[in-house]
């Protein structure tokens, strides 16, 4: 599966933006599907995730901000980011791992990234 991610840019603080990723030469339903962030400095960490379009999964420090969610007919997967802070500042990674049962694999497919920056 090949993934392109798009929607990133600017934003003041509290601002929102969604991000996007096309999914192409594989269905999205067929994977765990997740975003991964690396802010400057920091390791990549994960941000959400979603396994066959129902289960989803948050860290912490975005719960009640950001919403995962995939379009299985148009094969993409988006996150919808609301409250954007300076420390959401990084590039935002799309990501595919292969499906086991009700279990997921590494992350072994991904984008190219796009970047987020939250400033005033």
């Amino acid at each position: 599966v090949q993934l392109v991610e798009s929607g990133g840019g600017s934003v003041q603080p509290d601002g929102s933006l969604r991000l996007f990723c096309a999914a192409s030469g594989d269905s999205v339903k067929n994977y765990c599907m997740g975003w991964l962030r690396q802010r400057p400095g920091k390791e990549r960490e994960a941000v959400a995730g979603i396994f066959g379009g129902e289960t989803t999964y948050y860290a912490d420090f975005v719960k009640g901000r950001f919403t995962v969610s995939q379009d299985v007919a148009r094969n993409t997967m988006h996150l919808r980011m609301n409250n954007l802070q300076p420390d959401d500042t990084a590039t935002y990674y799309c990501a595919a791992a292969e499906a086991h049962g009700s279990s997921c694999g590494d992350f072994g497919f991904w984008g190219q990234g796009t970047q987020v920056t939250v400033s005033s």
